[in-house]
């Protein structure tokens, strides 16, 4: 199964963006989506933006992955974060 997951963009140079997903920072190609901006959501699969997100969308799907982390958490023990 493969799996894309909403990242913000924070920086841009050239055809590369530094993107955060989740606390993280990588680097993402944007030979895809080249009227991506700075502060805007991409959809990141394969280390390419391969879609320009609304950012309401993007926020709501992060929710849920977290709600999904924390549910699996509890299902190993853990305590909710």
């Amino acid at each position: 199964m493969c799996v894309a997951v909403p990242a913000l963009i924070v920086s841009i140079e050239g055809q590369e963006a530094e993107v955060d997903l989740a606390g993280v920072r990588r680097r993402i190609g944007l030979q895809l989506v080249p009227e991506a901006n700075v502060g805007d959501y991409v959809l990141v699969h394969a280390g390419f933006a391969i879609n320009v997100l609304d950012p309401d969308e993007a926020e709501a799907t992060l929710k849920l992955f977290a709600e999904l982390d924390a549910m699996s958490g509890a299902e190993e023990g853990e305590a909710p974060s």
